[in-house]
Order: structure tokens, then C-alpha cells, then sequence
């Protein structure tokens, strides 16, 4: 929990905002997060089409969760070669 307070104190001081604006600045920034999570999450289970999914939360961000997504498929692929 200290570090939580010590980033705290370090985005007042740093920011020069009050510790108001920078808990509304990270609270507005893990719901951006979990909203991008979700629609990302729904367009791998094929619910979203990757247009959708681009026009939602960008195209950086999609290819971002491709590659990832990949990168997963293929350690789960190796991982069941192996046993």
C-alpha cells in the first residue's frame, strides 16, 4: 500500500494537481483500461468483428492484442507437444 501513496504523492508533486485530480485522472484511466479489456476480449472470442474492434479502441491496440493473442496460441501449442 506504501507505494500506491508514494505514486500518489509523486504525480501531486510532479503534476502540480491536487491529490483530487490526479485519484479522478487514474480512476478515468482503469475505466478506459477495463472498457478497452472488455471490447479487446470480445473481439478475440470472434464478437466483434476487427473492424468493430479498430473503430472502438484503435488499430495500435487491436494489433497489439493479435500479436498477444498469437504469442499465447503458441506457447499453449508448445506446451501440449511437450507433454
Amino acid at each position: 500500500m506504501s507505494t500506491v501513496i508514494n505514486y500518489l504523492e509523486t504525480l501531486v508533486r510532479e503534476t502540480h494537481k491536487t491529490e483530487a485530480e490526479v485519484m479522478t485522472l487514474a480512476f478515468e484511466t482503469g475505466l478506459r483500461q477495463l472498457w478497452r479489456e472488455r471490447l479487446l476480449g470480445r473481439y478475440l472470442r470472434g464478437e466483434l468483428t476487427r473492424d468493430e474492434a479498430i473503430t472502438a479502441v484503435g488499430i495500435d491496440w487491436v494489433e497489439l492484442a493479435e500479436r498477444q493473442h498469437q504469442a499465447m496460441m503458441e506457447d499453449l501449442a508448445w506446451a501440449l507437444e511437450t507433454k
